[in-house]
This record gives C-alpha cells, structure tokens and sequence, in this order.
C-alpha cells in the first residue's frame, strides 16, 4: 500500500508518570510491567501497534531521573539513546502533578532531537477536574523552548480516554515506509526478557522503601517439554537477585509464604503471555550491590551504552 507508514516512537518522561501503562494501553496488550514504584522499566521495551494503515514502534524507556547509582547513569544513557533515531517522541506529563526541574531537563533534551515530531501527553487525566486540566495544559504548552509542541493532547490510560485518538495522531506523524513487524505481533522483547519482567513485577507488589529497586531477575533454565497437550508446557526456573540479607528474608516471607504468591502471580501473567501451561521455579540469591558493580551490571544485561 503506497501511503502505508511506519516508525519508532520514544516514550520519555520522569519515573512513576504512567510511561508502561500507556505503551500497553497502546499496544492493545501487557507489554511492559507497571507499578506504583518509580524506575521499574529498566531497558528499551518496544511495543507494536497496527493501524489501519500504519505501524509505530513503541519503546518504553527508564523514567529519567537524578542517577544515584551506576545502574541510573547507564538507564539515563538508554533514554538519550531512544531519542537518538526515532520520528516521535512522546514526553508523559501527569495530570495529578505540577512540572517542576525533571520535566524541564527532559523538554531540554527533547529540543536536542530536531528532526523527530514532539508530543506532549498528559497522563491519568481521570484524576483531576476539566479546570485544572486546562490549567495544567497551560503550563505544558509554556515548557518548550526552542521548539513547538506537535501535539498536545490529554489521555486517560486507566479509563482508554482519548488513547484511539492518540495513537491516529501518532500514525499520521509517521513517514512513509514498510510494517517492521508482522500482523499480530505485540512486542519484540524475547520469550526470556518478558518473563523475567512479569517475575520482578510480581515480586514488586507490596514491597517497600528501597527494595523494589534492588530486584533483577534472570533465567537459569528455560526449555519446552516433549510431552504433547493442547498447549505447550514450558519449564522455567529464576532467580531473583537483591542486595542485602534482609531483603531476601522480605521476599522469601516467612516460611517461604511471600515468594509462593509471587510464582503464583508471575506464573498467571507468564501463562496468559505465552498461551502455555508453565512450571515455574523461584530462587532469590543475595548479589551484594550490583547496582554499583560495572562487571555484574553487564552480566545482569545493563551493558554500559557508548
């Protein structure tokens, strides 16, 4: 089709400001975790959506923040790196929240990248009155300098307000080109990656302080059994990685209760993701402050970014 489009379009914006739940509702389908934590998409995830007459590569980028840690300068360098190439961005403002020095940076960044079309969305618009949104829209046109907003438009993930319309005006931004992806195809992560994510997301609920960023996951066995059914049955075995002692006592629970309702709930995501039956076996292992160790971070796949 001569008038088909396609392109990549980056999703920026601080920690906690609906970055995952908009690829998803996007998408059409749970393609990135999401959590009331800030900081926990940590890679580049990238999310397909099939328009009538276009395609858009989602990436899912890091919430950019103030880096404390190794692991945070290195996240920094994956959203600097999703902006570099794209033909959209897409800057997540919340509606709940007054912009303030993080929004600033980011716009300042943004301008960085003249050649990609620029929106501005404003997320979790069901939490706050058309007044103050109007309000809130006034600030957000005021926080590009040295460039115009493309469009600047107010979504409600939670309820699917306005995101059919989003995703048109992301289509129509779009150049020319083929579909990247076949029809059907929702994500680009790796079976792998996708079921690590959906084990720290479930390990994520109901912790607290600095433990949620403390957790990684990674797949020691992951194979399919012969045996024949109506669906496949995988074998999966992980271990959840934290820094500290205590933080392993939190997610074990006592008797081992915590980590029992975090197999159960990754293993319903990971199920529904795979269309598959899985056994699914947790181990937590203490890596003492791989946030800070350049050689466990590269093991652990936060290569360094040059």
């Amino acid at each position: 089709m001569s008038d088909f489009r396609s392109g990549f379009v980056a999703i920026v914006g601080r920690p906690n400001v609906g970055k995952s739940t908009l690829i998803n509702a996007l998408v059409g389908s749970k393609i990135a975790i999401t959590s009331h934590h800030p900081n926990t998409t940590r890679s580049a995830i990238r999310g397909i959506v099939h328009g009538d007459n276009f395609q858009a590569v989602l990436v899912d980028t890091p919430g950019v923040h103030k880096p404390k840690t190794l692991l945070g300068h290195r996240l920094n360098a994956v959203v600097d790196q999703s902006m570099d190439s794209v033909d959209v961005v897409i800057l997540c403002i919340p509606a709940d929240e007054t912009s303030g020095a993080g929004d600033v940076y980011i716009a300042q960044e943004i301008a960085k990248h003249p050649r990609a079309k620029k929106f501005a969305v404003i997320t979790k618009t069901d939490l706050l009155s058309k007044e103050k949104l109007a309000l809130r829209l006034t600030g957000i046109m005021e926080l590009a300098q040295g460039f115009t907003w493309d469009e600047i438009i107010p979504v409600s993930a939670a309820i699917h307000d306005q995101i059919d319309l989003l995703n048109s005006l992301i289509g129509a931004a779009l150049p020319a080109g083929p579909a990247y992806y076949p029809e059907g195809t929702t994500s680009d992560q790796a079976i792998e990656q996708l079921i690590c994510e959906f084990i720290r997301e479930a390990a994520l609920q109901d912790v607290r302080e600095e433990l949620p960023h403390s957790i990684v996951v990674t797949i020691d066995e992951f194979g399919e059994r012969e045996e024949k059914g109506s669906r496949p049955f995988y074998d999966v075995h992980a271990t959840i990685h934290v820094e500290r002692d205590t933080q392993r006592a939190i997610l074990l629970g006592h008797q081992g209760t915590r980590l029992k309702e975090i197999g159960i709930r990754a293993r319903a995501d990971i199920e529904r993701a795979l269309v598959a039956k899985i056994f699914l076996g947790l181990h937590i292992k203490v890596s003492k402050e791989w946030q800070r160790d350049a050689r466990m971070l590269d093991k652990l796949g936060f290569e360094e970014r040059r």
